[in-house]
């Protein structure tokens, strides 16, 4: 469920430029079909305009996936998704296909025309993304250096394109020529086959493979034409239109109805961010009957609430066609198309439609608004905001903001941008090169809210911050580049105030909580020893917090009691978590670890997975450990409450 509600989110970016183009396509239909006029400039224009993006949605989706997919986005994931995309659809493409196979296009199977569709562009996105994760920090030899890290990812990408593409080019032809002959089928069946063929038209969109049925039903496939013969009158009235009434109600009313749902579930915090992308997909729905903007913000995030949504819109296609009304479409299911159908001499009794469409709307917002709220389901404007710190560029912005304001307060302690000479983190520290230690102002450090400043000579500072120093660090990095403004005096100075207050006294004092013992099973196997003597100030001297270390014998971090994963490091060599007792924990695999830059290190979990005692957390190569020279030991500490001692069990 995580990797499809990650999923959803990273196609939030494509999705919000939908609505408007579709809106842009439908106007300019209607003015091309309206005037009778199918080169009247305006009307062209806008159709261009907007089918620009309608006509290319599987690619944006490619390179939106690559983007929001990867760990850290980076330009060169989208790069790679879009690489993959074209490899597929260029070795795929039908011309290429009769080339290959020596026959004339002719007589290539209509499935490879229908290739180019989102679901082959999601595939493609994914393998920019895990291409980029995996290789973007490889290393090759010296004479083929160039291709190393971040040039090697688009490479890979393709190699791994080829692979697919070779998989679709036997598989997509028999799914496809399964599904014509199925609906081929569910023709014979009536208005039980129209339901039918309305659950599936939805439930394919996903995979693309819609539109091998709507060939059958729209189209001259087995004979029906209900597309063709409405517009051209050529039907029979009464049967002409009964596989495209039943989208009317649902794109016009039943999916705003659920836009609606979603919007008034949403957080109060996140409601206006929701309302933008709720509101505009919901009039692309209602006037031009463009779904995919509403329906891909939960397809992915919420898949029960898409199955209902199919199973609506079968039902829907079955009582249209068992009713006298009929209504068909050149573009969509929308107001324009029901307004230029409406004397259409095939449509009967048109009136029907909105009746109907304020019936489905009342049963969408409250079908949808119990489920969310029942389950408690992440739609846009639920989620979780850990959750969202890497796809959602709002949500980051509004954290941002916080983080900005330590880091702004951080470079003034230490003496200004021109002072660092180079700035990383681990897990809990920025490890800094400053040009004059002297210059460092360490009570201004810990009014900004350090907890410890260490100095290990030289030019060397640490400042010990908590699990989300990454964020302190990019903030820092981006106001040291210009692309972000330092935090106002204020702010740093009412941050500060805050922090004096928190802790109940005067800027640098100490928190105190009642401590309480916490047990714990072993987070590994391994001999058990103080913290007093992990050869690292930093846990020795307790400046994180209490707890213990372990001497490891075995590589297999697990769960030392059930709780949620607040953060995995991206190295992973430390996992951060919060038991369900409120105990913040933080295990943290050897020392200066995250120098290996996650080589050794396996995660094993994600930020947010629910854990319980015993399920693996990370995998660790205790060999390469050593072999980098950093010592194995791993401290265990308990944050935020200084009297905690740990007990394991």
């Amino acid at each position: 469920m995580k990797f499809f509600q990650r999923l959803g989110r990273s196609l939030m970016l494509p999705v919000a430029v939908l609505p408007v183009a579709a809106i842009l396509s439908g106007v300019g239909y209607w003015i091309l079909t309206g005037t009778g006029d199918p080169n009247n400039v305006i009307g062209v224009f806008l159709t261009l305009a907007g089918n620009a993006l309608l006509n290319n949605l599987a690619l944006l989706f490619a390179i939106g996936v690559a983007l929001g997919m990867a760990t850290k986005p980076d330009g060169t994931s989208a790069l790679a998704g879009l690489v993959s995309w074209l490899t597929v659809t260029t070795l795929l493409d039908p011309e290429n296909v009769a080339t290959f196979r020596g026959i004339d296009v002719s007589t290539v199977n209509p499935a490879f025309d229908n290739l180019q569709n989102v679901f082959v562009g999601i595939l493609c996105g994914l393998i920019g993304a895990w291409s980029y994760d995996r290789f973007k920090d490889t290393k090759l030899p010296d004479a083929l250096a160039f291709f190393s890290g971040r040039r090697s990812v688009a490479i890979i990408s393709a190699g791994l394109s080829l692979v697919l593409a070779l998989a679709l080019f036997f598989v997509w032809p028999l799914v496809y020529s399964g599904l014509v002959a199925f609906g081929e089928f569910i023709v014979t069946l009536g208005p039980a086959g129209a339901g039918i063929y309305g659950f599936l038209n939805r439930l394919l969109i996903p995979l693309g493979l819609h539109h091998a049925l709507n060939s059958v039903f729209w189209f001259d496939v087995a004979g029906i034409n209900d597309l063709g013969n409405f517009l051209n009158a050529t039907g029979t009235r009464g049967e002409t239109g009964q596989y495209m009434t039943g989208f009317f109600p649902i794109m016009m009313f039943g999916l705003p109805g659920a836009a609606l749902a979603m919007y008034t579930t949403a957080k109060t915090s996140r409601r206006k961010i929701a309302a933008g992308v709720l509101l505009s997909s919901a009039v692309a729905s209602f006037v031009v009957g463009v779904t995919e903007p509403l329906e891909f913000s939960f397809m992915f995030l919420a898949p029960g609430l898409y199955l209902v949504h199919a199973i609506f819109t079968g039902i829907s296609m079955a009582i249209s066609a068992m009713l006298p009304v009929r209504m068909g479409f050149g573009f969509s299911g929308g107001f324009i198309d029901l307004v230029l159908g409406w004397v259409n001499p095939m449509a009967q009794n048109p009136w029907a439609i909105p009746v109907m469409g304020v019936f489905w709307f009342a049963v969408y917002f409250l079908v949808f608004r119990f489920i969310i709220r029942r389950f408690d389901l992440k739609t846009i404007g639920r989620e979780d905001d850990e959750d969202l710190e890497e796809t959602d560029p709002a949500v980051t912005e509004q954290k941002g903001d916080k983080y900005a304001v330590t880091a702004t307060a951080f470079l003034s302690a230490l003496g200004g941008k021109e002072n660092i000479l180079d700035l990383e983190n681990c897990a809990t520290r920025l490890r800094m090169e400053i040009a004059d230690t002297s210059k460092v102002d360490e009570p201004a450090l810990r009014r900004a809210g350090a907890a410890g400043i260490m100095k290990p000579g030289g030019r060397s500072v640490q400042v010990i911050y908590g699990t989300s120093v990454q964020f302190v660090k990019d903030a820092m990095e981006r106001i040291m580049s210009g692309q972000e403004a330092p935090a106002s005096s204020a702010a740093v100075d009412a941050a500060a105030s805050d922090a004096a207050a928190a802790i109940g006294g005067a800027p640098g004092g100490t928190a105190t909580r009642a401590g309480h013992l916490v047990r714990l099973r072993a987070p590994l196997p391994g001999t058990v020893v103080p913290l007093s003597e992990v050869p690292d100030p930093t846990f020795a001297k307790e400046l994180m917090g209490p707890g213990l270390a372990i001497e490891p014998e075995g590589g297999l971090v697990v769960a030392p009691a059930a709780g949620s994963v607040t953060h995995v490091f991206d190295t992973g060599h430390a996992v951060a978590l919060t038991l369900d007792d409120g105990t913040q924990l933080l295990i943290h695999v050897g020392l200066d670890t995250v120098q290996m830059k996650g080589e050794g290190f396996e995660r094993l979990v994600a930020t947010g997975d629910r854990v319980v005692a015993g399920d693996p957390l990370l995998r660790v190569d205790l060999a390469a450990v050593r072999a980098a020279g950093h010592p194995t030991i791993t401290p265990v500490v308990v944050l935020e409450d200084p009297e905690a001692v740990i007990e394991l069990v």
